[in-house]
């Protein structure tokens, strides 16, 4: 009999439907709400920042768990912002992006039939990294219109076996933040049941209506078992730097180091150097970066309200969940995978259909699609344009159905 040539644990998931859909909108000369970089600048003086560091010759690798420069600007940050004091030698892991950070993350602290809590809908990194790891992934369901979980529920994931629970707050895709008493539960199943916190903060910045971002890790019982993961992308518009970092106490932090050091060896060196710019804005950075996006955010729902696009209001990150099952039968399609395909191809519009973001099987998330916002408001206003053209074909289809 021939061996396998293929591993069985790739196949329970898929390529990143995300990335597929930028792929399609290419093709099609779309504009792309689907994956969730910003088609507006980086800031000037990181740009700057860049090209002097280039000049200055860091070029060749850095220190593997990133550079000290960077370490230092990053642990005076957390400072600022949580008034704690990290150990930049010991508790600090700069990786490729906040996604090599987390699979880093699982890869150091997961056995093989360690059971891994998800909230679906979910980063559709989170199930294939629990996989990855050799975890059973568990997963519990956040519910609209608010996107709350159901304690019971939560409790129940919970067993001897969970090794670790994954929370992406800010959330993507639907926008949540979990509130400091919603995490004081969790917190309290995860020292009940001797389980790790595993957290990706990467929207941390973009929160909206003067809600409060709550670090896990700071509620009391938890810093010694929560891995933060975070990163330059979305907070400095730099998705394609691939600066991300784990934040650890010592011990995970010197596993996490042995996975990075093989899985990427470094993450790029210039670029470090250049972030340190970027780490030290001041407050008023962050507060034009919520304004910003706020505004950005009211567009995206009045095109979507308009529209007739039933619209979840996020209250952080740059995403809006929707439902779409009116345009369903407009589009003569019968879920969202569909509808997203055939949009890009006729409408020049591409979005993220609902059920890349839920359990494979689960058949959730089949009326729903992701609108990206983070986009000029030119391109916004753009995208209006064809929605309408959308809107126009879905209402005339009702009429005819009517008669």
């Amino acid at each position: 009999m021939a061996k396998r040539k293929i591993s069985r644990r790739v196949e329970g998931f898929t390529e990143s439907v995300i990335r597929e859909m930028t792929r399609l909108c290419e093709e099609h000369g779309g504009i792309n709400l689907a994956q969730g970089f910003p088609d507006f600048p980086t800031p000037e003086l990181l740009r700057e920042a860049a090209k002097a560091a280039i000049d200055a010759g860091h070029n060749q690798y850095s220190i593997t768990w990133g550079a000290k420069s960077f370490r230092g600007a990053l642990v005076a940050k957390v400072k600022r912002w949580t008034g704690i004091e990290l150990d930049p030698e010991r508790e600090v892991t700069v990786c490729c992006g906040a996604t090599e950070a987390m699979i880093s993350a699982l890869m150091a602290v997961i056995e093989p039939g360690d059971e891994v809590i998800v909230f679906e809908p979910f980063y559709e990194n989170y199930g294939p990294d629990a996989i990855l790891s050799g975890a059973k992934p568990v997963f519990v369901t956040l519910r609209p219109p608010d996107w709350s979980f159901d304690r019971g529920e939560l409790e129940r994931a919970f067993s001897n076996k969970t090794k670790a629970i994954v929370i992406n707050t800010p959330h993507n895709p639907t926008g949540k933040v979990f509130s400091r008493k919603e995490l004081a539960f969790i917190a309290e199943l995860c020292i009940r049941f001797d389980a790790m916190a595993v957290t990706d903060e990467i929207y941390e910045h973009i929160v909206y209506d003067g809600l409060e971002h709550v670090p896990i890790w700071t509620l009391p019982g938890m810093r010694e078992r929560t891995i933060t993961v975070s990163g330059m992308s979305k907070t400095y518009a730099v998705t394609g730097w691939r600066i991300g970092w784990c934040l650890a106490p010592p011990e995970i932090s010197g596993a996490i180091r042995k996975v990075h050091d093989f899985l990427t060896v470094g993450a790029p060196a210039p670029l470090q150097e250049a972030s340190v710019t970027a780490l030290g804005f001041p407050d008023e950075y962050y507060q034009a970066l919520k304004r910003d996006y706020s505004e950005r955010r009211e567009i995206m729902l009045g095109i979507l309200r308009e529209t007739g696009f039933e619209a979840y209001v996020p209250q952080g990150a740059y995403y809006v969940m929707t439902e779409i099952k009116p345009f369903l039968d407009a589009m003569g399609v019968g879920d969202c995978d569909a509808f997203c395909r055939k949009l890009v191809a006729e409408f020049g519009v591409a979005l993220v259909p609902g059920t890349s973001f839920y359990r494979k099987g689960s058949g959730l998330g089949r009326t729903q699609a992701r609108f990206c916002f983070a986009k000029k408001r030119e391109t916004l206003e753009e995208c209006g344009r064809r929605l309408r053209r959308l809107s126009d074909m879905a209402r005339a289809s009702a009429g005819r159905t009517n008669q």
